[in-house]
């Protein structure tokens, strides 16, 4: 079974002040209410320690590949559940610049696996809201730096 979870916010910044807040990743704990840390080396190829705080759910860690890294652009990370086709989540963080001096900031995952369909109700409330607070706040975050 698939899922894909896809959310998007428009942030009065370019690409590249939002892609300067979301690859401050030692700053994640003071602001991001979804994605609490990112540690390691961030860079296509390497595994990276992720930890997520899905409301409604509990805490989780795991060690996703990171699958891309293009500055002002895109990142993305492939985490798997134990082993490869049962539980993985392809995660995406897209920046789309609309040429007038804002960015379509996009948050997408896309599950697949055998237990997809075990998880599929609190995947698409839980992992939806966190990713919905996600991007709420960095539009904050952001739109707060660039004016002060």
């Amino acid at each position: 079974m698939k899922l894909e979870i896809k959310t998007e916010v428009k942030i009065n910044a370019t690409p590249k002040e939002v892609w300067a807040i979301i690859t401050q990743f030692y700053k994640y704990p003071k602001w991001n209410p979804f994605i609490k840390s990112v540690e390691g080396l961030v860079k296509v190829g390497e595994f990276i320690t992720v930890s997520i705080e899905p409301s409604g759910s509990n805490a989780m860690t795991f060690k996703p590949k990171v699958l891309t890294f293009v500055e002002n652009k895109e990142f993305s990370w492939l985490g798997h559940l134990l082993f490869p086709g049962i539980f993985d989540g392809n995660h995406k963080f897209e920046l789309i610049d609309n040429r007038d001096g804002t960015t379509c900031f996009i948050q997408s995952e896309k599950f697949s696996g055998i237990m997809v369909r075990l998880f599929k109700n609190n995947l698409n409330k839980n992992t939806k809201e966190g990713f919905i607070m996600m991007n709420k706040k960095l539009k904050e975050l952001v739109e707060t730096n660039i004016n002060n």
